[in-house]
């Protein structure tokens, strides 16, 4: 695998960094995750214009250009194998004596960027569905920050796996869903896809962004508002969606069957609109 760090790319095996690099310290920093089909990053604009609001979020200017970013990302997609792939882009503070404040005078910023081949859903998950939990989303209060700092996502998401599960579903406050651990989560009742508000608990999704669209485009009815824990448990399908996962639905929650236990029309619908879109959209 080849890797970007800091101006060089060189085989992983080689990347090294200080120990007092403030993302290994204090995770301080954050990161993107970006979908390449056909060897083409997907809405690359977009994904680094949310990269670029994470490093506003936690006021670190962004070591580079939006040109030498698509450099970058089209490199990395070049020097490693698989038609389908994504990557990854991590910025840190930079290497500093351990303080919590911000080091002064600034230090450069630490770039890393690596790409992996990109998965596809197994066709039995697609067919079955998967398990899922709700947990106490009891994360900060900025979730739009793409942060590197993932320990409660990574607690949250453990939950899930430890159940027999594939994934959390966090409920805020003991009320209304935000998100799952790694992913989306839609709500569909009596025919509308239901979604939850893009603001500052939980991450703007790209794919998030897609299902939308395509909803809208195929007259798909669609609300995004604040989904209450109630109509969570009463839905009739629920569906996951992220880069790496596409669309999934959920058919069981904490134990008890979704809707009929089964994947149903909605997702059905959305999953072949989805396998439309990157086809015709996302290779092109």
């Amino acid at each position: 695998m080849t890797i970007y760090l800091n101006g060089a790319y060189l085989p992983i095996e080689e990347a090294r960094i200080p120990v007092l690099d403030r993302g290994f310290i204090l995770g301080d920093g954050v990161y993107e995750v970006i979908p390449a089909y056909s060897g083409r990053a997907f809405r690359l604009g977009e994904h680094l214009r949310r990269l670029q609001h994470s490093l506003d979020g936690i006021r670190l200017s962004n070591p580079h250009s939006e040109a030498q970013w698509v450099e970058i990302v089209e490199t990395l997609i070049a020097r490693n194998e698989g038609e389908d792939q994504y990557l990854y882009l991590h910025v840190t503070r930079g290497v500093a004596k351990r303080d919590h404040a911000f080091p002064n005078p600034s230090v450069a910023p630490t770039v890393f960027a690596m790409s992996s081949p990109l998965p596809t859903p197994a066709p039995e998950l697609l067919q079955s569905g998967i398990r899922c939990i709700t947990m106490p989303d009891n994360r900060w209060l900025r979730c739009d920050i793409k942060a590197i700092s993932l320990l409660p996502n990574v607690l949250l998401r453990q939950s899930a796996i430890e159940a027999g599960c594939s994934e959390s579903l966090l409920i805020r406050d003991d009320s209304f869903l935000t998100e799952g651990a790694a992913s989306n989560i839609f709500v569909v009742k009596d025919g509308v896809l239901l979604a939850p508000p893009k603001d500052h608990l939980m991450l703007p999704g790209i794919t998030y962004d897609v299902i939308l669209e395509m909803a809208e485009a195929n007259a798909i009815p669609c609300e995004v508002r604040r989904i209450a824990k109630a109509e969570v448990f009463s839905a009739d399908e629920l569906l996951l969606t992220s880069s790496t996962k596409e669309v999934l639905a959920i058919t069981t929650l904490d134990g008890k069957p979704v809707g009929t236990g089964r994947t149903g029309p909605m997702f059905a619908r959305l999953h072949q609109l989805y396998q439309d879109f990157k086809r015709d959209v996302m290779r092109k």
